[in-house]
């Protein structure tokens, strides 16, 4: 029988002192680049090595992006009482949310920008943002880790709960609809600024539910 036992969540997106200010720094230098290469192409001087998306998106795709990420939190939150599992967030520092806004640049330019397969057809292209939006919500994944101690020897268990398990599903669907953003119709020119809007806001409203319910612990 275990003498002792007791779990936590990790998140290895979020534990770490130092990610804060190396994502957001990262992050406005990145948009930076982005948007030179979005001035570049308006001025007809487009640059070769351009990075993805870079072009400019209709108003009205960039609030319907930011409505549907804010509605994702809403199901998520809503889902997470239901489950009764509300409590069982992770606690952060109040300077994360500056990693939260960055991560909103800099995973866009990555997953929704280079990891999609588009020179081979639609089909192709979908199976792609399905494998690719998994390994996202893989990375973003809340892991419950349970350690069981007893006389003879420590016991690390990694497992999938209610509250992980509910957050896997979100963070897919989260990414299905960044990716959605970028490749629907009404977005002519793959432009990669209605999926910044949307992880942002995202980001920001998951930071405000995390305060409103008690889990923003300090400033630092």
């Amino acid at each position: 029988m275990p003498k002792s036992s007791n779990g936590t969540y990790f998140n290895p997106m979020t534990d770490s002192p130092l990610l804060p200010l190396l994502l957001f720094t990262g992050a406005v230098y990145l948009a930076k680049i982005w948007y030179d290469d979005v001035k570049a192409a308006k001025a007809g001087n487009p640059n070769p090595k351009a990075l993805p998306g870079a072009s400019s998106a209709s108003m009205a795709l960039i609030l319907v992006g930011i409505l549907g990420a804010v509605i994702l939190v809403g199901v998520e939150t809503a889902g997470e009482i239901a489950l009764g599992v509300s409590e069982e967030q992770s606690d952060i520092a109040a300077i994360f949310l500056l990693a939260m806004l960055g991560a909103g640049i800099l995973e866009e330019v990555l997953f929704r920008g280079y990891l999609v397969v588009q020179s081979k057809g639609n089909t192709i292209r979908t199976l792609s943002i399905i494998g690719f939006s998994l390994l996202f919500a893989l990375l973003h994944y809340q892991y419950y880790i349970d350690t069981a101690t007893t006389d003879e020897n420590t016991t690390i268990t990694i497992s999938l709960t209610a509250k992980s398990g509910w957050s896997l599903l979100i963070l897919m669907l989260n990414s299905l609809w960044f990716y959605t953003l970028r490749f629907v119709r009404w977005n002519t020119t793959h432009s990669l600024l209605p999926c910044f809007a949307a992880h942002m806001a995202s980001n920001a409203a998951v930071f405000l539910v995390k305060l409103a319910q008690g889990h923003v612990t300090s400033l630092w």
